[in-house]
């Protein structure tokens, strides 16, 4: 519960990417090379929010707990207790998944 002691600041959004796929559906082995990179991710804390031009307070998009889709790059790794987590933008998030 590293991340409760770290509260983005603005339109941030600290996720946990998903852990990567590990055996094809197949039950095939994958090699960390044919993995490829996880794009989806659970939001695990969101900042405020930023201003806008008039001055008022534009929430953010996603919610703690939400899963949401990455763009390939961009974002930046923060570490805590020793669990990797990555910092994006809310305009940077591409989608979030429905149930």
């Amino acid at each position: 519960m590293a991340f409760r002691k770290f509260l983005p600041m603005f339109d941030r959004v600290l996720v946990e990417r998903l852990a990567a796929e590990t055996v094809s559906k197949g039950g095939i082995m994958l090699p960390e090379k044919s993995q490829g990179k996880v794009l989806q991710a659970t939001v695990v804390a969101v900042g405020p929010g930023s201003v806008n031009k008039s001055g008022q307070l534009q929430p953010v998009g996603v919610k703690v707990g939400e899963k949401v889709l990455l763009p390939e790059y961009g974002g930046t790794k923060v570490t805590l207790d020793d669990k990797d987590y990555f910092l994006f933008r809310d305009g940077d998030i591409l989608g979030k998944y429905v149930d």
